[in-house]
């Protein structure tokens, strides 16, 4: 079997949308699991709609997600230059070469007069049974075709589509799909400004960099047909990639393609990573701002339009690429369910390790003022880790062991607190304060004893402290919590709160 390359090959055009994360995932799966090359290829052949930074997002984001191009701008490789805006000539020799051979012609046609064709006929499209009546080389004389190029002419190359025959190509997802011929425009393939369009350079591109296969959007299906018209045109057909086009990513509500507005619309992300952009409406957060684990991440994306063919839902990026068959994914579209996103997210965070976890959630810490050592994050980190679905939750659930509580949760504190017992709490606190060992263990059977010794209930006293050190009923074991904060910082709470306690159970 021949090495397999595949390439993930966006356009610099802005923020890469998640979808074009699962491209490359599947992209990437595949390359690996068959010892393959997977490049990364910059489509910047439309400078109008070229957004700097773009490529460098797109970058970092397959980096932060671990798919590492093998070869691309900026990784090496044999096979380059990467961005297509700096393979110009290869595109206009291939096109020159189609001319010369028939397989396409030079279209002089100004925008003017396609608007005029279009408004006498909005059906209407560039081909065979048009363009014997337009301004082409195919219908003007051949040295007004050679003084109009001489002169430096606007001109665009169109690729003579054939009539009559049916063009076939083998999906690796759909099966067999069949275009007839009559129904496709001449399209474009080098325009004015002497650059490529997609098409042009997407086969040349393939070809040269010896692309074995091609997994990519459904939207580029249609184009498939003119791409397999492209590959015979030019003699190449016995190198002609095997395509694999992928179901849509849906809204939450299935009604539709999944855009970058949705995610503002719905209130989750749609990106990899946050995108700021020029103004508020093109400036989104992404995945890792919001406190997904790439790994995380990438499970979801995997499954969105892949069936493993087992019960296993939590895999590793090595398992998916063991796992991964183009023949498993789905022909019909994937609705985007964030809930399980954050399921997948929760269960990457209780049981990852401890070491990894610290180095991505101080920064978070660290956002809000406080920069706590490495012992204390570390225990913080174990009591919260069960208790959070994004890393945000670290510190939104938790903020407790930071700051003193910001307020406390008065209808527990009605129902829990009584002013004349201020003074047995007074003395429940001075005892937890000379413990010698401030240990979990040893904080609870001093509590366990206050209990016994008084004739309370534990309903009577644990929700007291964990009302006074965090001011809520949610959070960890109270007594892990207590021996965390340590005995000052846990006292001078508890002093505090039953002060208040009186004050707000009598308003």
């Amino acid at each position: 079997m021949e090495k397999l390359r595949l390439r993930f090959a966006p356009s610099p055009t802005g923020a890469l949308h998640i979808g074009g994360v699962r491209t490359a995932l599947y992209n990437y799966l595949l390359a690996k699991k068959h010892g393959g090359t997977f490049i990364l290829r910059i489509e910047d052949t439309d400078q109008a709609r070229f957004v700097p930074g773009a490529e460098d997002y797109i970058k970092e984001a397959l980096e932060w997600f671990g798919l590492v191009p093998d070869e691309g701008p900026g990784y090496g490789g044999d096979h380059g230059p990467y961005r297509q805006s700096e393979r110009k000539e290869l595109y206009q020799k291939y096109t020159t070469q189609l001319v010369e051979a028939g397989r396409a012609y030079y279209a002089f046609d100004t925008p003017e007069e396609l608007a005029a064709q279009r408004e006498q006929d909005p059906n209407f499209k560039y081909d065979a049974s048009v363009r014997m009546r337009l301004k082409n080389s195919l219908t003007l004389p051949q040295e007004e075709v050679a003084h109009a190029l001489a002169e430096g002419k606007d001109y665009v190359i169109r690729l003579k589509v054939p009539e009559n025959e049916t063009v076939s190509v083998q999906d690796k997802v759909r099966g067999q799909v069949s275009f007839d011929s009559n129904e496709l425009d001449d399209k474009v393939l080098l325009k004015a400004d002497g650059m490529p369009t997609y098409h042009m350079a997407n086969v040349v591109d393939d070809y040269l960099m010896e692309i074995t296969h091609v997994i990519r959007g459904e939207e580029w299906l249609s184009s498939t047909a003119h791409h397999v018209l492209l590959y015979r045109a030019l003699g190449w057909e016995s190198r002609m990639p095997e395509f694999a086009h992928l179901p849509l990513i849906l809204r939450p509500d299935g009604k539709g393609k999944l855009s970058k507005r949705d995610g503002a619309r719905f209130g989750f992300p749609v990106f990899p990573l946050s995108w700021n952009g020029q103004t508020e409406e093109d400036s989104f957060t992404g995945f890792r701002e919001y406190g997904f684990l790439p790994e995380a991440a990438i499970n979801f994306l995997a499954l969105l339009g892949w069936n493993p063919g087992t019960e296993q839902e939590v895999f590793s990026l090595e398992e998916l690429v063991d796992t991964f068959s183009v023949e498993r994914i789905n022909k019909s579209g994937t609705r985007f369910d964030i809930d399980k996103a954050k399921w997948f997210n929760q269960q990457y965070i209780i049981k990852a390790d401890a070491g990894y976890l610290l180095e991505k959630v101080r920064p978070i810490i660290k956002a809000h003022g406080y920069e706590p050592g490495d012992a204390f994050l570390r225990g913080f980190i174990e009591l919260m880790r069960e208790r959070a679905i994004t890393l945000g939750d670290f510190w939104e659930n938790g903020y407790f062991f930071f700051e003193e509580p910001r307020e406390y949760d008065e209808k527990m504190i009605q129902k829990r607190w009584a002013p004349e017992r201020k003074g047995l709490f007074d003395e429940l606190a001075g005892q937890l304060h000379s413990l010698n060992g401030y240990t979990a263990e040893n904080i609870k059977a001093q509590a366990e004893a206050f209990i016994n010794e008084k004739g309370l209930k534990f309903g009577d006293v644990l929700p007291i402290l964990r009302l006074g050190v965090a001011g809520t009923m949610k959070g960890p074991a109270i007594f892990e919590m207590m021996e965390l904060l340590g005995k000052e910082e846990v006292d001078r709470r508890l002093r505090k709160a039953f002060v208040q306690f009186n004050e707000l159970s009598n308003p």
